[in-house]
């Protein structure tokens, strides 16, 4: 039987890989990291690069294993979850890894200026209801420019049609760079290829999306620094779930 959830958080209390700061702890501690994770955690000036919607941290912990010579950080809410990828960082020696347990609404809190390269969203969850919370919308650009490097990149992995529409429509109104994009990733020859790096870790959830008929989609973009940013307006047809076997609970066929 797996530890329970107040095992884990016993166990990330201790993990020098993992900081802790959600809504009730940042409110009334600065994050003195912001700025300094170069040389306070990972002492060196490789580049660093964010999963935001980290989950158990398999991305994180693979993109690390496949690029030593960049740090990366996951970054979620779910301290029971990421405790699988902390701790196999742990025992696998992985010093490129680290795990910021946080609202991803507050991220600007934890990152300085030019401080992040890249930022992968990996099966976000698409929150057709409410466009201030997709985690690509307009929204959480402004905020991803605040520490992204200027034309930083970022990175959209995902199974909802309506997610990688919405994305691929939000992109397309502020004339932000494309730099790859497909509605089918394991369509795609991937020998040699450009997506060979979308399409090299896969999930225990992507396995079961894959196994279920669903579509991978993948777009990969630059963000700008400059320039006003405004939400499309435009309809887009509704997902048919929210996640793994669960049907969606709005009787909507199409939302903004």
């Amino acid at each position: 039987m797996g530890k329970g959830k107040l095992a884990k958080f016993a166990d990330m209390e201790t993990y020098e890989n993992v900081f802790q700061y959600p809504y009730s702890v940042v409110e009334h501690v600065p994050f003195e990291m912001q700025g300094h994770w170069h040389e306070k955690y990972f002492h060196n000036q490789n580049p660093i690069v964010l999963e935001l919607g980290c989950g158990k941290g398999e991305y994180t912990v693979e993109l690390a294993k496949r690029h030593p010579d960049i740090n990366f950080i996951g970054v979620d809410i779910k301290g029971a979850r990421m405790w699988t990828g902390a701790t196999q960082a742990l025992n696998e020696g992985l010093k490129n890894v680290a795990f910021l347990r946080t609202n991803i609404e507050i991220i600007e809190r934890f990152f300085a200026e030019d401080e992040v390269q890249e930022i992968w969203l990996t099966f976000s969850d698409p929150q057709m209801k409410n466009p201030r919370k997709r985690l690509t919308s307009t929204y959480f650009m402004q905020r991803y420019r605040k520490f992204l490097v200027d034309g930083g990149i970022i990175h959209l992995k995902t199974d909802s049609n309506f997610l990688f529409t919405y994305t691929t429509y939000m992109v397309g109104h502020n004339n932000l760079p494309i730099l790859l994009r497909t509605t089918d990733l394991y369509a795609e020859d991937l020998e040699d290829s450009d997506f060979s790096e979308a399409a090299s870790i896969q999930t225990y959830y992507e396995s079961m999306w894959i196994a279920r008929g669903l579509n991978i989609k993948y777009l990969k973009w630059q963000l700008p620094r400059n320039g006003e940013l405004s939400e499309p307006d435009v309809e887009i047809e509704l997902d048919d779930y929210r996640s793994y076997h669960r049907s969606k609970r709005s009787s909507l066929d199409k939302a903004r």
